[in-house]
C-alpha cells in the first residue's frame, strides 16, 4: 500500500542542493517542457547555432536547479543528435546569465518519436492523405509538421542501461484492452475506419522505460508526453488518446500486461520489485482544464506510486491571480504552467516516484515576480518540476 512521505516543499525559487541529512545526497529528478522546437526540419539546430535566447534561459533554469536526471519535452529530435550536442556544449556547458555554473550530463537518451511521421492514412478524415501544413500534421502518427518535432531528450548524471531500454512507440492503440476507440457522435460508428484503427499507434510521441544506474541502484525512468486532449472535434479523438496514453503507464506498472509489447517485441509490464520515476508533460490536470481527469488521478493514486506532497510554487499563485475570470477548482500553487488568459494556469507536468523511493523535497521552479530567477521562466509556457528522493551518496 502507498505511504505518505514527509517532505520539504520548496516555494521560494532556487531549491537547496538535496541532502538526506545523514551524510548522503538525495537524487533530484525533474521534468521540463522546454518549447525548444521549430516548424521546419532542422529549425531547432539552426536556432541553437545562432545563439537562441530562450534556450539560454532554459539552460539557466537547469543550471539553477541542477537535476541529476531530467526529461526535456518538446525538444526536437534529429537523427544526428546535433541539437542535443549543441544544447549541452553551448548552453548547459557554459554559465548562462541568471543561471549557475556550467552543467554537464555525461549520459543521455533520445530516439525517434511519432510526431510528424507520415502514417499514409487519412486520420483526420478530410478526404486526403497528408497534404500541407496542419493537414499533413494531422495525418502523421502523432501531430507534427516534420518528423521529430516535439521530441524528448533525457539527460542524466548517471549511466543509462541502454540495453535495458524499452520503447513503446509503435504499439497499436487497438492492442490495449478496452481501448477508448473514438466514435462519431452523429452516427455512433467508430471515427477511424477499421484499417486505420488497426494500425494507429497509441503513443503520440513515444513511451520510454529508461533504466538509470544511480548510486541508489537502478531506477526506471518512465518518460512520455501524451497528446493534448484538444484540437479535435465532437468525436474527442485526442481526449481519448490522451487518457489511454496515460493509462499505458498504469497498465505497465500494474501487472503482467501481456498485450504491452515494446518495439523490440518483448511483452509484459514492469517487474513488481522495480523502482521507477514517471516523468513528463501529461497534458492533463487532475481537476481543471480539458481532458478526462480520472486518467491522471488514477495514475496519481496507483498503489505503486508514492503518495507525496504536490510540488508547488509562489509564482503559480501569483500567475493564477492574473486570470480572475478563469474558474479553477485546483490549488493555484500546484500549477506547472501559464497558458494565457483563455486557459489560465494548470498542473500538467509530473514527477512521480514509486513506493520505495522516499521523497525528501519537491518544488516547481516558478519564482514570484522580482525574485531571483523570475526573469527566466518565460522561455516556455511550462515550468520545471523537481522531486528529490533519498538514497544517493556524496
Amino acid at each position: 500500500m502507498a505511504t505518505v512521505a514527509c517532505v520539504r516543499v520548496n516555494v521560494h525559487g532556487d531549491p537547496p542542493r538535496p541532502s538526506t541529512g545523514h551524510g548522503s545526497s538525495a537524487l533530484r529528478f525533474a521534468t521540463y517542457n522546454t518549447s525548444l522546437y521549430a516548424n521546419d526540419a532542422g529549425g531547432l539546430v539552426a536556432r541553437l547555432e545562432r545563439g537562441d535566447p530562450d534556450a539560454r534561459r532554459i539552460a539557466a533554469v537547469l543550471q539553477r536547479v541542477r537535476p541529476d536526471v531530467v526529461l526535456l519535452n518538446e525538444f526536437d529530435f534529429d537523427a544526428a543528435h546535433r541539437a542535443a550536442d549543441l544544447f549541452q556544449q553551448r548552453y548547459l556547458g557554459e554559465a548562462q546569465a541568471g543561471g549557475g555554473d556550467a552543467l554537464a550530463y555525461p549520459y543521455r537518451y533520445l530516439a525517434p518519436v511519432n510526431t510528424g511521421v507520415p502514417s499514409g492514412l487519412d486520420l483526420d478524415r478530410d478526404g486526403e492523405v497528408g497534404g500541407e501544413g496542419r493537414s499533413r500534421g494531422n495525418d502523421a502518427w502523432g501531430f507534427g509538421l516534420h518528423p521529430g518535432q516535439y521530441g524528448m531528450l533525457l539527460l542524466s548524471r548517471f549511466p543509462i542501461d541502454e540495453a535495458g531500454v524499452r520503447s513503446f512507440r509503435k504499439l497499436a492503440w487497438s492492442a490495449m484492452p478496452d481501448a477508448r476507440q473514438p466514435r462519431d457522435p452523429a452516427t455512433g460508428q467508430p471515427w477511424y475506419p477499421a484499417e486505420a484503427w488497426s494500425r494507429l499507434r497509441l503513443s503520440s510521441k513515444s513511451h520510454w522505460d529508461v533504466p538509470v544506474r544511480t548510486p541508489a541502484g537502478t531506477i526506471h525512468v518512465l518518460a512520455a508526453h501524451p497528446t493534448p486532449p484538444v484540437f479535435d472535434g465532437p468525436e474527442n479523438r485526442n481526449g481519448a488518446r490522451n487518457a489511454d496514453e496515460i493509462r499505458l503507464w498504469r497498465e505497465y506498472i500494474g501487472g503482467d500486461a501481456p498485450w504491452l509489447c515494446d518495439d523490440a517485441g518483448a511483452c509484459g509490464g514492469l517487474p513488481a520489485d522495480a523502482r521507477f520515476v514517471i516523468l513528463g508533460d501529461y497534458n492533463n490536470d487532475p481537476v481543471d482544464g480539458d481532458g478526462d481527469h480520472a486518467a491522471i488521478v488514477e495514475l496519481l493514486e496507483h498503489p505503486r506510486v508514492l503518495r507525496m506532497a504536490t510540488p508547488r510554487s509562489e509564482g503559480a499563485v501569483e500567475a493564477a491571480a492574473r486570470y480572475p475570470d478563469v474558474a479553477r477548482r485546483g490549488a493555484p500553487a500546484h500549477a506547472t504552467g501559464d497558458y494565457g488568459p483563455r486557459v489560465g494556469t494548470l498542473r500538467l507536468d509530473y514527477v512521480l516516484p514509486s513506493v520505495g523511493l522516499p521523497v525528501t523535497g519537491s518544488g516547481v521552479f516558478w519564482p514570484r515576480t522580482g525574485a531571483p530567477g523570475a526573469e527566466l521562466v518565460g522561455a516556455s509556457d511550462h515550468r520545471l518540476v523537481w522531486v528529490d528522493v533519498a538514497g544517493g551518496t556524496d
